[in-house]
């Protein structure tokens, strides 16, 4: 069974409809007229143990509703979700012992108190037995290179401090599923990379299921293995990382230093994008055109010095997506 079940789930929000020309505002304040504006529209999908996902789409996409449902905070208008088969909101407080939650920008560290008694007081919350929690703290303490600043209160903290302790505090209770809501969002590039590296040594190690949403594609990039997008309260598409690539880029770039500057690579499946003398770039698929293939094509005209072959950016397969959203508004491309 699926640790996390989501069936045609949609989410409604009651909206004034504030339209002009509806008459004295006196009237519309005694007569309000409303409208329902939907959120999330009949999504989809299930999600396993220790998997990382990333869930991505634009602002106001359904992205932080859909995380709200399956934490139990927001309740879904239709349809059923099942967190390790209960009912989220009918069952928040057991929920909330086994998943993590991480709101980028909401703190739910207590403002006054150094770091160290903000974790002792979780553990109290959540009834953690005191020797699985020092085991705990310890563990990531040091993952996080947190020592120096644990008797620094909240308050005190840098910004990248605190988003390791909130990190911390989602984790001390050891939940099966952490919910990270653009846990990065506005640090810097070291400390970036040391949240990436402890999702992912985390998830190795313990097999928790990591749920990212976020604007940073290098965070996706690195972390998750899995794509959920959602564009306008709908799922766009569900796959692998991989897939998501494939599907929205190109093709890879092969980048070779060769021996001397004239040649030419009639071949179709390989295309060449930049031309610098000794210095050329070709973009291929590598469904169509193994590497070998292209390497002997390029060799037959002249010799092969140096080779590089570039991933597809993710950042590239996101604005590719929005393209084919924008020109076929009916693209689903679920588990390809």
């Amino acid at each position: 069974m699926s640790l996390i079940e989501v069936e045609h789930v949609s989410k409604a929000f009651r909206l004034i409809n504030r339209t002009p020309n509806q008459g004295p505002a006196i009237l519309s304040l005694l007569k309000r007229q409303y409208e329902w504006k939907k959120a999330v529209d009949d999504i989809s999908f299930s999600i396993g143990s220790g998997e990382l996902v990333g869930y991505i789409g634009a602002n106001g996409a359904g992205k932080s509703t859909t995380i709200k449902m399956l934490a139990g905070i927001l309740v879904p208008t239709e349809g059923l979700i099942r967190v390790q088969g209960k009912v989220p909101w009918k069952n928040r407080r057991e929920n909330a012992r086994k998943i993590g939650v991480v709101f980028g920008q909401r703190t739910q560290l207590y403002w006054n108190l150094p770091m160290e008694e903000t974790f002792d007081l979780f553990r109290m919350i959540y009834k953690i037995d005191k020797r699985q929690y020092r085991k705990n703290f310890e563990f990531y303490i040091e993952l996080l290179e947190m020592s120096s600043f644990l008797k620094t209160p909240v308050r005190q903290l840098s910004l990248g401090q605190r988003m390791r302790a909130e990190i911390v505090v989602a984790l001390l209770h050891d939940p099966e599923i952490v919910y990270l809501d653009e846990p990065t969002i506005g640090l810097d590039v070291a400390v970036k990379a040391k949240i990436r590296e402890f999702i992912r040594q985390v998830n190795q190690e313990k097999n928790t299921t990591f749920i990212l949403t976020t604007h940073d594609m290098k965070d996706i990039d690195y972390i998750c293995d899995r794509i959920i997008t959602i564009d306008q309260g709908k799922l766009i598409f569900d796959g692998t990382l991989k897939q998501f690539k494939n599907r929205f880029t190109n093709g890879h770039q092969l980048v070779v230093k060769v021996g001397q500057p004239d040649i030419s690579v009639s071949d179709p499946r390989l295309v060449l994008l930049q031309d610098q003398g000794l210095q050329k770039s070709f973009l291929f698929r590598k469904e169509e055109i193994s590497i070998v293939e292209a390497l002997a094509l390029i060799s037959k005209q002249t010799e092969i010095i140096d080779i590089e072959i570039k991933e597809p950016e993710i950042e590239d397969a996101v604005k590719q997506l929005y393209q084919h959203k924008s020109s076929d508004p009916l693209l689903v491309e679920i588990n390809p």
